[in-house]
């Protein structure tokens, strides 16, 4: 089945959506030059074709723009396809799916609920494979010390902290997410 994509503005930037059949099957966060986004799509999908997105892709970028202005907007109906990534990446992204906007989750945490706090790294190397940021918000799994850990999307742990902020993270208005 042929992967199409699009882009769309957010408040923080262009961004762009691909999608298979009916269920989205990557999310590009905005980066420098703004056309990265679409080679981006298609460095994972080379055979993707820029379209106009069908009613179902309409709505998730319409959720997630309001998600990304600010507004509390629920993604977890939006349908994915990861069925690319390992078990265990898959288990990692339900898990991180299922946290709510404005809170967080620790690398170990998520560990500990897959059974051990030991794979933490793998943890953060799962998330750095995560094919739909925002839709799967891996931007709320922090390091056990409040820090930012990683991010792999665009940007870094700048952009992490930029989503955090825009959903009112309690761990952001006290400043821990700030320390390095």
């Amino acid at each position: 089945m042929r992967v199409a994509f699009t882009t769309f503005e957010t408040p923080i930037g262009l961004c762009a959506v691909a999608w298979r059949g009916e269920a989205i099957v990557q999310v590009v966060l905005p980066a420098e030059p703004a056309d990265e986004v679409g080679r981006r799509i298609r460095r994972r999908h080379p055979e993707s074709t820029l379209e106009t997105p069908p009613p179902f892709v309409a709505d998730a970028i319409q959720a997630m723009q309001a998600h990304l202005g600010g507004s509390a907007v629920d993604l977890t109906s939006i349908p994915v396809d990861v069925g690319t990534g390992s078990p265990f990446e898959q288990e990692v992204w339900a898990l991180t799916r299922a946290i709510p906007a404005g809170a967080t989750r620790t690398y170990g945490e998520l560990a500990r609920a897959l059974g051990d706090v030991a794979r933490s790294r793998e943890v953060g190397q799962a998330l750095g494979r995560n094919p739909v940021p925002i839709i799967v918000p891996c931007h709320r799994v922090v390091a056990s010390d409040g820090g930012m850990g990683g991010f792999s999307a665009p940007g870094g742990t700048d952009t992490k902290r930029r989503l955090l902020l825009i959903e009112r993270a309690p761990a952001v208005a006290q400043g821990s997410l700030f320390d390095h």
